[in-house]
């Protein structure tokens, strides 16, 4: 599933090519599984005409602000699911299977979105807010009370997005590692020091994620259709066996809170 920077990245994208554009028409897939609270017909009634005052994230939805007067709903809010790609093409580009929006822009392009898997979601919203807190900007004080007393393993309270909404499997085993913290520690005996280590190396791990473009393990693309760098420079995830860059000890792998997860032995403790 696409976490926190690849959604950045794909709203980043989006932003940069359809801000000011104007949606004109909208087909919509009849497929129930991929809509909320709000019926197919009802999502493009609300977005036909309305113009896209910006494109970001929240939590790992992208979020498209629309600007239409008299309509309910100021938000269209996509959750891209485990294989969702949003991509701004020419008309004349061959139709994806699984293509389940087709938008027709007023600059004569078309915002389509593909997903095989059909886990992602589609619906209508005003005032967006993420499940959580957000991973970017929380501050030293409020990172440390979140973890207070909790008797889960950081590893899984990492992944509570009603905590910190947006970080995944992913970021999550290469923030503990660059902490140096062993993800079955449970949260609530993790020191302040500990903790404060452990979000510089969230922040950091993200940002440097973004600007790779994210991580291309599986079906993610951007908003271009391009892949992520950022898999060349993991150091934890997915190299079971391999040796750790730091010490050379195997790294290993592990299940917790049933989610795959890879730490080195000795230089997390």
């Amino acid at each position: 599933m696409p976490e926190l920077p690849e959604v950045e990245t794909v709203a980043r994208g989006l932003d940069q090519r359809i801000r000011g554009d104007v949606i004109e028409s909208v087909w919509l897939t009849d497929k129930p599984q991929l809509y909320r609270k709000q019926k197919p017909a009802e999502i493009a009634a609300t977005l036909e005409g309305a113009k896209v005052a910006g494109v970001r994230r929240v939590a790992k939805h992208v979020v498209f602000d629309l600007d239409k007067p008299k309509s309910e709903h100021a938000q269209w809010i996509v959750h891209l699911g485990m294989t969702g790609n949003l991509l701004v093409v020419d008309p004349q580009r061959e139709l994806k299977k699984h293509t389940h929006v087709i938008a027709k822009l007023k600059s004569g392009r078309e915002l389509r979105f593909v997903d095989p898997r059909r886990f992602g979601k589609l619906s209508l919203h005003t005032g967006f807010e993420g499940p959580g807190t957000e991973p970017l900007t929380i501050g030293v004080e409020d990172f440390v009370e979140l973890f207070r007393g909790r008797k889960l393993a950081i590893k899984a309270a990492l992944l509570n997005q009603s905590l910190l909404h947006g970080v995944g499997n992913i970021y999550a085993d290469e923030a503990l590692f660059r902490a140096g913290i062993r993800p079955t520690r449970r949260a609530g005996t993790l020191k302040r020091e500990e903790l404060k280590k452990l979000r510089a190396g969230l922040i950091r791990v993200l940002n440097e994620a973004i600007a790779a473009g994210g991580t291309s393990i599986n079906d993610y693309r951007d908003a271009e259709g391009a892949e992520g760098l950022f898999e060349i420079k993991l150091r934890a995830y997915g190299r079971t066996g391999e040796p750790c860059l730091r010490c050379k000890t195997p790294i290993k792998r592990i299940v917790v809170g049933g989610r795959s997860t890879h730490y080195c032995p000795r230089c997390q403790r």
